[in-house]
């Protein structure tokens, strides 16, 4: 397929896209908020682009995406891609900026401090940080909340001691206690860094917790300035504090591996964690046997990847274990927490990425993406053949007026309109959908039955609830086609299949593609139908006025609204230009009546 048709089918999800050249390599990476409407820029309209982004856009020869929770993470996963691929048209296209960190220094009392630049000292890095500006507001807290030293000092226990250090403003206003001077011991400070470490790791609940726990026993003691103080620092974290799945440069690495599954396919996804950062995603299908587990194909999917990057890591995070155990490496299925979050995002690609082959596949062979569709749509129901011909019935009226019935009929999964048949309801009097509903199902197959009884569908699809659907059955048992054909109803509430005999509804899964041809053969119905209905009241509108006047009929109705154009024209123009359309006496009655009626 060609890349412009390619990137058309990219998802509207957050996420960062990669550019490749016709060798396979990266050649650009970049963030969006949204996917498809980001890289279309690129092709909608060239001209509109500058010389070098042009050059971009005539290498590249293939495009994938990854999906991401949030615009945050897309920046943190472009930045760790560019580093990973250092592609060569992201030096050309994109300053070199780097993202912000906090660091926990060395030391017997450690700043902390933002930074851009990561040393292997022994200091503790936390981030990155998306934004600068939440970044500064997270030590801002820290600040206000722990009286931390800000100043760039070698502070050392001896040198207190000896009063080596002079204190300066930050300690004179309150904003620290003076490490430097002995105001505060070497284990106080540790306490706080240690509280500052737990919030940076994601202990935001339970600091959040004891704040709460803490202001009730000072609001207990009539120490309200102090439970205040506890308030404020429980609000200030609901506000500012929010947990990044890229986490900490000291977390540990793991590879993450998830699959979707789908009849005789698989699409899965493939997450490198290291240092806590994603730097790798990788997308692979699998044609399956239908034998084959899904065990068995997670172990193929591994090997694949360790073929591909090398050796993994000694942790992988997987929705289920594998048939085959690797040495030296330990599985790990998450419950809970950043590990359970870095599982769900690989799905969520996986998931994008098996959407997007078969939206692909529906484009390039939709012969092939039809049948699957009509496979998996009688899976679902249960049917013993596949529904190459379905039909749905839909009623429409108000309160009984003009009611009408609609019928639509598709074949291999699309619309047959040259088959579609509108029905004005002849032996129902008033609103009564039941009844309707079995009249017309009965004059439809009724005349099938005499004109074409082996073009009869394998699918009846009833837009209604139970009712409907039981007098639709009945209405197919007085034709003896019961054990023919199979019958359903969809109710609109909850988009449940109702089946004839089963007190419980079917639920079919929200996103698989048999649950939307039923919707769209639905919907297609309700159009048809809700048209007709409209079209027979709008003509009843019109032609009541004129129609009601003794004398005129059909042709004579046409001739003048095609002459005054409305209803209204005609009943304010002179009797002599009726005269000129019709018989002077007529035009005399037509005048007079509408105008009586004006």
């Amino acid at each position: 397929m060609d890349v412009r048709e390619k990137i058309k089918l990219f998802p509207h999800s957050p996420g960062v896209y990669r550019y490749y050249d016709a060798g396979g390599n990266v050649i650009y990476v970049g963030k969006a908020k949204d996917l498809n409407k980001r890289v279309a820029q690129y092709f909608v309209a060239p001209e509109r682009l500058n010389t070098k982004t042009r050059i971009l856009v005539s290498k590249i020869a293939d495009a994938q995406f990854s999906v991401v929770d949030s615009e945050a993470d897309a920046l943190l996963l472009e930045n760790n891609l560019i580093k990973q691929y250092k592609p060569r048209y992201n030096i050309l296209l994109k300053d070199s900026k780097t993202y912000p960190w906090i660091c926990v220094s060395t030391g017997e009392f450690p700043q902390v401090f933002l930074t851009r630049q990561l040393t292997r000292n022994g200091s503790r890095y936390y981030g990155p940080y998306s934004s600068v500006t939440y970044a500064n507001q997270l030590l801002g807290f820290f600040r206000r909340t722990y009286p931390l030293r800000s100043c760039k000092l070698n502070i050392t226990g001896e040198g207190v001691l000896r009063r080596k250090y002079r204190p300066c403003l930050e300690m004179h206003i309150g904003r620290c206690k003076g490490c430097c001077v002995g105001g505060v011991s070497r284990e106080e400070y540790a306490r706080y860094i240690d509280e500052i470490e737990r919030l940076l790791k994601g202990g935001v609940r339970e600091l959040i917790t004891s704040y709460e726990q803490a202001m009730k026993e000072a609001a207990a003691q009539l120490r309200f300035e102090d439970a205040q103080l506890y308030k404020e620092r429980a609000d200030a974290l609901r506000k500012h504090y929010a947990s990044s799945i890229v986490a900490s440069v000291s977390e540990q690495d793991a590879d993450v591996f998830s699959l979707v599954f789908d009849g005789n396919e698989a699409f899965g996804n493939f997450l490198r964690v290291r240092g806590g950062a994603i730097i790798q995603s990788l997308n692979l299908g699998f044609k399956l046997a239908i034998e084959e587990e899904q065990a068995a194909v997670l172990s193929e999917f591994i090997a694949e990847i360790q073929s591909k990057f090398g050796e993994l890591s000694r942790e992988l995070i997987v929705p289920f274990l594998p048939d085959v155990q690797l040495e030296g490496v330990h599985y790990r299925l998450p419950v809970r927490g950043q590990k359970l979050s870095l599982l769900e995002l690989s799905v969520k690609n996986a998931r994008e990425f098996h959407f997007n082959a078969l939206k692909m596949r529906e484009r390039t062979d939709p012969d092939d993406y039809r049948q699957m569709v009509l496979e998996d749509l009688r899976k679902a129901l249960g049917m013993k053949e596949l529904p190459v011909h379905m039909e749905c019935f839909d009623n429409s009226n108000i309160q009984g007026t003009n009611p009408v019935a609609s019928c639509v009929v598709f074949r291999d999964g699309v619309p047959s309109k040259k088959d579609y048949r509108r029905f004005k309801i002849k032996t129902v009097i008033g609103a009564n959908d039941y009844a309707s509903m079995k009249e017309v199902v009965n004059r439809r197959y009724a005349r099938m039955l005499e004109e074409a009884p082996d073009d009869l569908p394998q699918l009846v699809v009833i837009d209604g609830g139970k009712g409907q659907l039981d007098f639709a059955w009945q209405a197919l048992a007085e034709l003896g086609l019961t054990e023919r054909l199979t019958v359903i109803g969809l109710a609109k509430r909850l988009e449940a299949v109702i089946r004839v005999g089963d007190p419980y509804p079917l639920f079919i899964d929200r996103n698989s593609h048999a649950l939307k041809v039923l919707q769209q053969i639905r919907d297609e119905a309700h159009r048809f139908g809700i048209t007709f209905h409209r079209n027979l009241r709008s003509k009843a509108a019109l032609g009541s006025a004129l129609r009601d006047i003794k004398g005129v009929g059909e042709q004579t109705e046409q001739r003048l609204l095609m002459h005054f154009g409305s209803v209204a024209r005609i009943a304010a123009a002179p009797i002599e230009d009726l005269a000129a359309l019709v018989p002077k006496a007529l035009a005399e009655r037509i005048h007079r009546t509408l105008t009586e009626d004006l």
